[in-house]
């Protein structure tokens, strides 16, 4: 087995061996469309819709028109295809206007003509199209009510797609009669296509009594007229409406190949790599308490895997806020890791939003070892208290320990990897 000079350098390499399986531009490639006789529309709203618009324009050999919609301050040239930005996680009225902009480009269209739909996570904000009876007020208050809850993203988009007259199916059904290819860049655990960015061009099956049961089992204190607007809603999209029989969906990127690609790069490094799983969901200060006691297990009695190893794991954590502190879940997972490894010399771990951001902050992540708990305590901090504030970047900033990428073009939700020996 090859020693490992390096741990922080090692793990960083994982991390963008990660992200680079998630490249747009070769899973676009790959998963080119047919000429139409018609038209070519691009729409697309999400973290990657960039890197995935920039990849089709270069790619199509036709003649192509469209809009895709962003995170604010990741605009970039995208040739034929206009860039819009609009805010994450928390709407805001050029998500609405985005929303108009992308509906009123597959408008008017033919059997003849293509609408290829470009979708990544991050999307459910970018596109905000409140449902008659509502207002962008009221769903930036579902947004944010949601984002507080600690619920699971599929949790969230049943929701979402109840107070919404763009998510869950409808972008498709304006586009009808131009058949519609939907490409998707998932960042859902499990990788079920009408999740990522709340489903706009994939029929949606959840009902109004389905949003109603979340919203109880969470505890979510939405406004009595939104609830009621949920509880008189009819049964949904028509799931025999025509366009979903013609219509094609392909998940191009996920976050199992990109985990994959990582083991594969530490195992050529002569580190055994082990991929727990894609698609773990759950609070993340307990995600992590599993985490560690799994690399706790490793360090003293070699079980259940042997020493040394990398335990690579993938999916999307959740945080209930308590508090008004700094971070995201991946920090807030490393502020509880490391108070459960402290003092434990041989495990060191990184964890880190595949978009390049953790939550409020600029920085994708951060680093974790058996010293963080005495380096935070060295800055004056105590780790206790800054996870019930949920200020976990407070903590890593102070102890030096944040990973900065800035945004990547992609977005297949949390990685995690923890080596060990």
């Amino acid at each position: 087995m090859a020693a490992v000079p390096d741990t922080r350098a090692f793990l960083s390499d994982l991390f963008r061996a990660a992200v680079a399986a998630a490249d747009p531009y070769e899973a676009i490639n790959a998963n080119l469309p047919q000429q139409p006789k018609g038209r070519t529309v691009v729409v697309g709203a999400g973290k990657a819709s960039v890197e995935m618009a920039r990849a089709f324009d270069a790619l199509w050999k036709g003649s192509l028109e469209g809009v895709v919609v962003t995170k604010h301050g990741t605009r970039a040239d995208c040739g034929r295809i206009e860039v819009l930005e609009a805010s994450h996680p928390v709407p805001d009225g050029a998500s609405l206007e985005a929303s108009r902009r992308l509906l009123h480009a597959v408008s008017g269209l033919s059997k003849d003509d293509l609408v290829v739909a470009l979708i990544s996570g991050g999307g459910s904000s970018l596109l905000a199209l409140p449902s008659d009876g509502l207002t962008l007020d009221d769903e930036i208050t579902v947004a944010r009510t949601l984002l507080s809850s600690g619920a699971p993203i599929s949790a969230m988009n049943t929701v979402r797609t109840q107070v919404s007259k763009i998510k869950g199916g409808s972008l498709a059904i304006a586009a009808y009669p131009a058949k519609v290819v939907t490409l998707i860049v998932s960042d859902i655990p499990g990788d079920d296509p009408v999740q990522v960015a709340s489903g706009p061009t994939v029929l949606s099956r959840s009902t109004p009594q389905d949003a109603l049961r979340v919203i109880e089992r969470y505890g979510m204190a939405l406004p009595g007229h939104v609830i009621r607007h949920i509880q008189e809603e009819s049964a949904g999209i028509d799931p025999g409406h025509p366009c979903f029989g013609s219509s094609e969906i392909k998940v191009i990127g996920s976050a199992r190949t990109s985990l994959e690609a990582a083991a594969a790069l530490a195992r050529r490094q002569g580190i055994p790599a082990v991929v727990l799983s894609d698609a773990i969901e759950g609070e993340a200060s307990e995600i992590a308490k599993v985490h560690a006691a799994i690399a706790k297990e490793v360090a003293r009695n070699d079980q259940p895997f042997r020493k040394p190893v990398v335990i690579l794991s993938g999916g999307e954590s959740t945080v209930t806020l308590r508090g008004n502190g700094k971070g995201g879940r991946n920090t807030e997972f490393l502020l509880s890791l490391a108070i459960e490894i402290a003092e434990h010399g041989d495990i060191t771990a990184l964890a880190a939003d595949t978009d390049g951001i953790d939550g409020s902050e600029d920085n994708a992540g951060a680093f974790v070892d058996g010293g963080s708990v005495a380096r935070l305590r060295a800055a004056g901090l105590d780790p206790y208290d800054l996870l019930v504030s949920n200020d976990a970047w407070t903590g890593f900033n102070a102890s030096s320990d944040l990973f900065v990428t800035g945004p990547t073009g992609t977005n297949v939700n949390d990685f995690r990897a923890i080596l060990i020996g």
